[in-house]
C-alpha cells in the first residue's frame, strides 16, 4: 500500500517507515550470526574460523546478487506504478532467466576455484579444510541462495515488503534448527553450518513458490516472458550493476581486512570474524536509516519540499549518532562478555580469541557513530539522484584510510587488535567529513537552485495563465 510522507510529522514518518526495515535487517543479521554462534558452542576455534571466513565470502557473493536484483525491483516497481501488466510479466520472466543463468555460471566457476579462493584469503592452515568444506557446500547451493533473494526482490517490486520478511523469518528458524541438528547432534562442524544454510534457503524457496502459485492471477507470467528481451535486460542491469559494484567493492575491503587478520594467526582471524558479525548487528539502525532517508527524502524532493528532505536527514543523523554513542560507550565495558558468546572461554585458544576480540570491538564500535552519519547522508544523496556521491566517499574512505590504516596498525601493533578497530572507524570518519562537504557545496547549491527554479516556473506559469497566453509559448518567456 502506498504511503505518502510529504505531509505531517517528519519524525513520525521516519519511525513509521524505518521499523519494518529494522525488523527485516534484524532477521537477516540473526540468520548470519546463527552459524557462528552455534559452531562456537560445539566446535573448536579452527571450526569457528572456517565458518567465519566462509560466511564472509558468501556474504560478499550475496551482496553482489542483491545489488543486481535491485535492478529487478526498480524495473518491476516502475511497471507496477504504470499498471502495465505486460511489462510486469516481462520483467519477472527476464529476471528469472537472467539470475538462473547467472547462478549456474557462478556455481560452476566457484566450485572450480574453491581452493584458490581459500588460499587467496590467507586462511590459517588449521582452518583450511573446514573452510573448503563450508564453501563447497554453499557453492553447490548457490541456485537456492540466488532464488531466495530474487523472489524477495520480485515481491518488493510488486509493492509487497511483508512477504519477503516472512521468507527471511522462516529461513532463519529452519537454519537455527538445522544448525543444532548438524553441528550439535551430528558433530558435522563447518559442513553442518553450510548444509543448514543451503537447506533452510531451499525450504524458503519452496514455500515462496507455493505462495506464488496461489497468487498466479497477480503474477501471470507466460512462456514468452522468459525469453530474454534486450530492452528489459538492459534496464535491469543499468540499475543493478552500479549498485552491485559499489556494494561489492565495500565487501572486498572487508575481505582484505579479513586477509590481514588471517595472516596474524588463528586467534586473530577468529576474533575479527566474530566482531564483524557483532558489528553487522549493531549496524541495523544506521542501515535502516539509510533506506528511510532515501525513500522519504525522495518523496519530499519530488514534491518540491527540499526542506522536509533536509529535516529527514537531520532527524536520521541525530538518531544514528545518539544510538552509536550509546552503543560505543556500553561496549567499552561489556565487549568481553559479548565476544565470549561466540566461543568457548574454557580453552586456551578460546580465551585468547575473546581477549583479542574484546580489543578489536572496543576500537571498531566507534564506527557506529561515524557510519551512522555517512549512512544517513548516503540515503539523502540517493534521494537527490546523486548516488555517485555515495560511491565516491565510500571509495575514498576505503582506499585512503580503511585498508592502509588496518594494514599499518597490523604491522606496528602485533600484540593487540584495538588500533585495527580504530583504523576501520577512522575510514567512516573520513566518509562523514566528505559527506558534509558534499552537502554544503554540491548538494545544497543544487537543491536550492532547483527550488528557486521551481518557484520561478510556478510564477511564470501563473503569469501566462493570468494573461491567457497558451502554455506552449512558455519557451519564449
Amino acid at each position: 500500500m502506498e504511503k505518502n510522507f510529504t505531509t505531517g510529522s517528519v519524525l513520525k514518518g521516519i519511525i513509521f517507515f524505518s521499523l519494518p526495515y529494522l525488523l527485516s535487517y534484524f532477521l537477516q543479521t540473526l540468520y548470519g550470526m546463527a552459524d557462528l554462534f552455534i559452531i562456537g558452542q560445539f566446535a573448536d576455534v579452527s571450526a569457528t574460523t572456517a565458518v567465519s571466513i566462509g560466511s564472509q565470502f558468501m556474504h560478499f557473493l550475496t551482496v553482489i546478487v542483491v545489488g543486481l536484483a535491485m535492478g529487478s525491483t526498480v524495473s518491476i516497481g516502475q511497471a507496477v506504478g504504470k499498471n502495465d501488466k505486460k511489462s510486469i510479466s516481462a520483467n519477472i520472466g527476464n529476471t528469472i532467466t537472467l539470475f538462473m543463468v547467472l547462478s549456474l555460471i557462478l556455481t560452476t566457476v566457484l566450485l572450480l576455484l574453491v581452493n584458490p579462493i581459500v588460499s587467496i584469503m590467507s586462511t590459517p592452515s588449521e582452518a583450511v579444510s573446514g573452510t573448503v568444506d563450508y564453501l563447497t557446500i554453499c557453492f553447490i547451493g548457490i541456485p537456492f541462495i540466488t532464488a531466495y533473494n530474487i523472489i524477495s526482490s520480485i515481491f518488493r517490486g510488486m509493492g509487497d515488503s511483508k512477504t519477503p520478511m516472512y521468507f527471511i523469518a522462516i529461513a532463519c528458524i529452519i537454519n537455527i534448527g538445522l544448525d543444532y541438528l548438524f553441528m550439535g547432534a551430528f558433530q558435522m562442524g563447518p559442513s553442518g553450518a553450510a548444509l543448514g544454510t543451503v537447506l533452510s534457503q531451499a525450504c524458503s524457496v519452496l514455500i515462496s513458490l507455493i505462495i506464488i502459485l496461489k497468487r498466479k492471477n497477480n503474477m501471470a507470467v507466460k512462456k514468452e516472458d522468459f525469453k530474454p528481451k534486450q530492452s528489459v535486460m538492459k534496464k535491469i542491469l543499468n540499475v543493478g550493476i552500479p549498485i552491485a559494484l559499489q556494494d561489492g567493492f565495500i565487501q572486498i575491503s572487508f575481505l582484505i581486512i579479513t586477509v590481514i587478520a588471517n595472516s596474524r594467526g588463528l586467534n586473530d582471524a577468529a576474533a575479527v570474524g566474530i566482531v564483524e558479525k557483532i558489528i553487522s548487528f549493531l549496524f541495523l539502525v544506521p542501515s535502516s536509516m539509510l533506506s528511510t532517508v532515501s525513500a522519504l527524502g525522495a518523496q519530499n524532493i519530488g514534491a518540491g519540499k527540499p526542506e522536509r528532505a533536509k529535516q529527514t536527514l537531520r532527524y536520521a543523523t541525530i538518531i544514528t549518532v545518539c544510538f552509536g554513542l550509546m552503543v560505543a560507550i556500553v561496549m567499552q565495558f561489556f565487549a568481553e562478555p559479548v565476544v565470549a558468546l561466540f566461543t568457548d572461554v574454557t580453552t586456551a585458544n578460546g580465551a585468547k580469541t575473546i581477549r583479542l576480540g574484546e580489543q578489536y570491538l572496543r576500537g571498531y564500535v566507534w564506527d557506529c557513530v561515524f557510519a551512522g552519519i555517512h549512512f544517513s547522508f548516503s540515503g539523502y544523496f540517493c534521494a537527490c539522484g546523486k548516488s555517485m556521491l555515495s560511491f565516491i566517499h565510500n571509495i575514498l574512505a576505503i582506499l585512503l584510510v580503511r585498508i592502509p590504516g588496518v594494514y599499518m596498525t597490523s604491522l606496528f601493533f602485533p600484540e593487540t587488535l584495538f588500533p585495527m578497530g580504530l583504523a576501520t572507524a577512522a575510514g567512516s570518519l573520513l566518509s562523514a567529513i566528505i559527506c558534509v562537504i558534499f552537502f554544503k557545496t554540491i548538494l545544497n547549491h543544487n537543491i536550492s537552485a532547483t527550488s528557486k527554479n521551481l518557484k520561478k516556473d510556478i510564477t511564470k506559469h501563473s503569469f501566462l495563465c493570468l494573461c491567457d497566453i497558451p502554455i506552449f509559448m512558455d519557451r519564449f518567456f
